[in-house]
């Protein structure tokens, strides 16, 4: 695996990542030795590889090196370059629990900003987990949300009606947003009959969700979600997740050169639980840029 460099900044939900990854070679020094071992082992073990704390000092060495030059053994520059090396690997696993101030990107290299629960309303530096960049963090969201959070892209499921034509007998009061598993089939949907439906929500316009259906002769319905629908949430999916929600992460932690915020969780397990309707929160005010040390 390619080793890992990150540099970011969240602020309102937006985020900047800057990677430096180079080449491996068996014979350069500035290589990142922990390549070999797969993202995942057998055991469920997540590996991270090597982490930059300055990736500009890695990319012109890098760059160096492609060139060329700088294949001795002159401490000045092999001395630097080790010690600008961290093996995520290497660093104790924790838990941490907190609540979430924001999030931002995908499954894969996604950044989550969370702090005390108390701490919403300031100014502190929070904590921020960084999601490992192959996409193998095993990351889970559930509890409500409003219907309003449903968007093109989620997996459904609802117990519903639908006649010959695909389109909804009744307005739609509650569904779930899911994550099914791999290879999932779901079942055939019916006309004038109330089952089971699991499908793909391509588009979403004023209250009406187009959904395909990958399985059975119906496979395309049209749902209309009523304006107080409730979503119940147990997904894997980042764009979910909201300040406020309550969330428990696995990893390991760095405060060093090149953390973010109060410090960098390099997190294998996340777990986001959805905070009740009626206690949602809005971004903490005056929210400000995650600093690299």
């Amino acid at each position: 695996m390619r080793g890992l460099c990150c540099r970011a900044a969240l602020l309102g939900g937006a985020v900047s990542i800057a990677a430096a990854c180079g080449p491996a070679s068996a014979f350069n020094p500035y290589a990142d030795a922990e390549n070999a071992l797969p993202p995942v082992s057998a055991d469920g073990t997540i590996h991270w590889g090597t982490f930059y704390k300055s990736p500009e000092l890695q990319q012109a060495y890098l760059r160096l090196w492609n060139l060329g030059a700088c294949r001795g053994s002159n401490k000045a520059i092999t001395v630097p370059v080790a010690e600008n090396k961290l093996v995520i690997d290497r660093l104790p696993e924790a838990e941490f629990k907190g609540v979430v101030r924001s999030a931002a990107g995908q499954l894969a290299g996604g950044l989550l900003a969370f702090g005390e629960a108390d701490a919403m309303a300031t100014q502190s530096e929070p904590l921020v987990a960084q999601l490992h960049p192959a996409g193998v963090t095993r990351f889970a969201v559930n509890g409500p949300a409003p219907g309003s959070i449903l968007a093109p892209g989620m997996v459904i499921r609802l117990r519903g009606e639908v006649d010959e034509h695909g389109r909804s007998t009744s307005p739609v009061q509650a569904f779930e947003i899911v994550t099914p598993p791999a290879g999932f089939t779901p079942d055939e949907v019916r006309p004038d009959r109330v089952e089971t439906i699991v499908g793909t929500v391509t588009s979403l316009r004023k209250g009406r969700a187009v959904v395909r259906i990958d399985a059975g002769k119906i496979r395309r319905i049209t749902l209309l979600i009523a304006d107080d629908a409730v979503a119940t949430i147990d997904a894997s999916r980042l764009d979910l997740v909201g300040p406020g929600d309550a969330i428990e992460v696995k990893g390991r932690l760095w405060t060093g050169e090149g953390s973010m915020g109060a410090g960098t969780v390099f997190v294998s397990d996340v777990l986001v639980t959805k905070a009740p309707l009626n206690e949602r929160r809005p971004a903490a005010p005056g929210a400000r840029a995650v600093g690299v040390r």
